[in-house]
């Protein structure tokens, strides 16, 4: 019915909300975790970008590659491959 990625994201956001629900009762918070493991939020925010600057640009030349090769190869793929569902 839905497509496997879909599927799994839903399982991972309803596991995500019970465990939550569940350590929210026990009242472990997200700033007592994060103190817990020596961090901050400036600090994970630093780090967040910090890998973002990091990943975009690569990303973005990998795009410039990977798009034209994939668009070539399935402009050119011969008439009836593809999988019926």
């Amino acid at each position: 019915m839905f497509h496997p990625l879909i599927r799994s994201l839903v399982k991972v956001a309803v596991a995500s909300l019970i465990v939550g629900t569940i350590l929210t009762h026990f009242g472990i918070t997200p700033e007592k975790l994060v103190r817990e493991f020596g961090f901050s939020f400036d600090r994970i925010e630093d780090l967040a970008r910090r890998g973002l600057s990091w990943a975009v640009p690569s990303l973005m030349v990998g795009a410039m590659v990977i798009l034209p090769v994939w668009f070539l190869l399935y402009l050119f793929r011969p008439p009836g491959s593809q999988k019926q569902d």
